[in-house]
């Protein structure tokens, strides 16, 4: 077992981005290039979106051009494919502009033509489209209440996919004749393509009322010409077996469960035992926190569900129920309601953080939890159960010098969790 569990935790959260990067997973999935009569459009999405494109740039040698969207700082150079920068997770008029470009892009193609999209994380905001009838500033107001409502990923992504005129399947209905072959890279619980943002290329069985639905759930606040997009039904999505998705395709080229592998690989080769909890677990972050804390406990009290030396391991996305002014990030919510909960527990380290690098609002990936957090903590004036409260994680680890700053990682497969328990009683 390591001397430096910190060290140790820091290179598992490495080996997850590692293992995620466009570089090493668009290339095996490029299409023959006698395959392509036509043209070559590429297109696409999300916060990993300018390094598909370079990737799949460095790796065809035939004629392509295309436009991408990323969020601003994500970019890299590329010399074919245009990559331009939008907001993220509040979408703007970058991101507007943006996809009224990419629809533009698709209309009149052939049936010889090939739409290479290159979807991601992220792209529900970068591609912010409005239905006719509704802004830009319709489409901020519902993205901050929804963030804000504690509404997960897949629900969130339901009412934004009836309210767009580029997602859920309407991107690729636009491309027909075309193929339309879709590269994702996963941050959704489940790697249901429709959520991924907010399924673009896939069809959508879910419906205007389904959104509804979810709006009455969080008591989400609706301007008059908003809600009626969804009860008259105008905002339906494109629904499977319709004939323009028929040459349509998608492939996972990467998820949040080759992550957590890549991690758990790392940490066998240091001698402790990897127990994967699961790629899709969502719910409260603080909620999730008490029930790792419970489970690491048990690990150093009985030695189960596995004996030390071990670190747990689990993926997916929680969420954050906004009640207090806080700088939060559901990644840190989680921690500090972590070592609330673990109470000093002798031997019990911990990192959290989002794949992308940036947790929440924050420039921030996540943080890391030592057995003294709390003392250390408590030293600085600080509580972290006051902190908590007040949805502040970002600010309680940046006060402690534990966040995770990692910079953009031009790739996101979701939310990386380990607790690593270093010795039992």
């Amino acid at each position: 077992m390591t001397a430096d569990p910190r060290g140790l935790l820091g290179r598992m959260f490495d080996a997850a981005i590692e293992a995620a990067q466009p570089a090493h997973c668009v290339p095996p999935q490029l299409p023959p290039p006698d395959l392509v009569r036509g043209r070559l459009l590429v297109i696409g999405a999300g916060k990993a979106s300018a390094a598909m494109a370079r990737a799949v740039e460095e790796h065809w040698s035939g004629e392509l051009s295309g436009l991408v969207v990323t969020r601003y700082g994500y970019a890299v150079p590329c010399k074919r494919i245009e990559i331009v920068e939008a907001a993220h997770p509040v979408p703007d008029e970058a991101g507007l502009k943006a996809a009224q470009r990419l629809l533009a892009l698709v209309r009149g193609l052939s049936a010889d033509d090939l739409v290479l999209c290159l979807i991601s994380g992220g792209g529900s905001a970068l591609l912010p489209l409005p239905i006719d009838g509704l802004t830009l500033e319709h489409k901020q107001a519902l993205n901050r209440q929804l963030l804000k409502s504690g509404a997960s990923i897949n629900e969130m992504n339901c009412v934004r996919r009836h309210l767009s005129a580029i997602k859920g399947g309407r991107l690729a209905a636009a491309c027909h004749p075309a193929r339309v072959l879709t590269l994702a890279i996963s941050d959704v619980p489940g790697d249901d393509p429709i959520n991924i943002a907010s399924g673009p290329t896939v069809p959508d069985p879910t419906t205007c009322a389904d959104a509804l639905a979810i709006v009455r759930r969080y008591a989400i606040e609706l301007p008059p010409e908003v809600r009626a997009v969804l009860e008259s039904g105008r905002g339906e999505s494109v629904k499977p077996g319709d004939e323009r998705l028929a040459r349509a395709e998608i492939r996972l080229i990467a998820t949040p469960q080759l992550a957590l592998q890549a991690a758990a690989k790392l940490a066998r080769e240091a001698g402790c035992t990897p127990l994967l909890l699961g790629d899709s677990i969502e719910g409260e972050a603080r909620e999730v926190g008490k029930v790792m804390a419970g489970i690491a406990k048990s690990v150093v009290q009985h030695g189960q569900p596995v004996a030390p030396p071990c670190v747990l391991l689990s993926g997916g996305e929680t969420t954050v129920t906004v009640r207090g002014n806080g700088r939060g990030g559901r990644n840190v919510e989680f921690l500090l309601a972590l070592a609330v909960a673990l109470e000093a527990t002798p031997g019990v380290w911990a990192i959290a953080g989002d794949t992308d690098g940036v947790d929440g609002a924050e420039e921030v990936a996540g943080a890391i939890v030592a057995p003294d957090t709390l003392a250390r903590a408590f030293s600085g004036g600080m509580r972290a159960v006051d902190r908590l409260a007040d949805n502040d994680g970002h600010g309680f680890f940046e006060a402690l010098g534990d966040q995770v700053i990692t910079g953009p990682t031009l790739t996101n497969v979701n939310d990386f969790r380990a607790v690593l328990v270093a010795s039992g009683r």
